[in-house]
């Protein structure tokens, strides 16, 4: 009875240490462990809140061969949280925390002030444009597709765009393009595809933000759907090492595909989202790379407030 006593306190303390600095996977098994739980049970009480995770995913995860990313996976640890009678958030942010150090160990493409200060300089020219910051249109679904190009540079990208007007008379969209650290936003071309063309162009030379005015051929009704494309080449810059999308309202699909030349593959892709600058990056997944297209993409079915992205590793 005395040793029982003594090896559950040791189970406690064990997962004390672990609750206050992880990693996440350590905390998970000393908790599992505390409460005497077989991962077949574990298992069970997930299905029992409505989640389902496979025995040998728990096994990945408290071993940290793998970590949870998936949205599926993210209301499973929140759901242990509970089932494991552990404080909220307590495994979340073990995860973030992780996040955190791993983006770390990559370099850097912005800093958090540069991307405060690209923040700034866009809301002025949008107002220099006289550019509202939803413009009157809803996006129903937007469609990226990235060039990285064999000096490993962001080379160019492309949109489509299909919005509804939620205001009568809009008649133009305003583009945004953020370069690389070292963008020369006066070189940048912006091209008009399908069904606009190219007005106003503003830029920022110390921040590599650009704004684009693109005219419709027509002054949309409330109500009016429209479709229009655009291309923006760049090429300006240093290395790439991600691309991210910011999203200021809930709107529709959001795909993002990131090409590369064939004589400059990444090692490795990840997705990620954030819920604004200031925020930790979440939900990382790694991507797999098409052999044949040398791309990797990502689909958002509804987009959120905040900012969804891909980056890789070239080494």
């Amino acid at each position: 009875m005395r040793h029982a006593t003594q090896h559950a306190d040791f189970a406690t303390a064990e997962l004390d240490t672990a609750l206050r600095g992880g990693p996440f996977h350590v905390a998970l098994r000393a908790a599992i462990a505390a409460r005497g739980l077989p991962l077949q049970r574990v298992q069970h009480h997930l299905s029992r809140h409505g989640v389902k995770v496979g025995v040998t995913s728990l096994s990945y995860w408290q071993q940290g061969a793998r970590r949870p990313q998936r949205p599926e996976s993210l209301r499973a640890v929140r759901a242990l949280e509970e089932i494991l009678q552990l404080p909220d958030e307590s495994l979340i942010r073990l995860l973030a925390e992780s996040d955190e150090r791993q983006a770390a160990s990559r370099p850097a493409a912005r800093s958090y002030r540069s991307l405060i200060e690209a923040s700034d300089v866009l809301d002025r020219l949008q107002a220099d444009l006289g550019w509202s910051l939803d413009g009157g249109l809803h996006t129903l679904g937007h469609h990226e597709r990235i060039r990285i190009g064999a000096r490993r540079e962001l080379a160019g990208h492309e949109s489509q765009h299909i919005v509804r007007a939620h205001r009568d008379g809009v008649d133009r969209f305003v583009a945004v393009h953020h370069g690389d650290p070292g963008c020369l936003p006066r070189r940048v071309r912006v091209h008009a595809l399908e069904n606009c063309r190219t007005g106003r162009i503003r830029w920022d030379q110390d921040t590599g933000v650009l704004v684009a005015e693109l005219l419709f051929d027509t002054r949309l009704r409330s109500g009016d759907t429209f479709l229009f494309r655009y291309g923006i080449e760049d090429g300006t810059a240093g290395v790439s090492r991600e691309y991210a999308r910011g999203f200021a309202f809930p709107g529709g699909q959001y795909a993002l595909q990131v090409r590369f030349d064939a004589g400059a593959l990444p090692v490795r892709c990840h997705r990620f989202a954030q819920h604004s600058t200031a925020a930790p990056r979440s939900g990382r997944q790694e991507l797999p790379l098409s052999g044949l297209h040398r791309s990797v993409h990502l689909v958002e079915p509804r987009t959120r407030p905040g900012i969804v992205g891909i980056d890789w590793d070239w080494d």
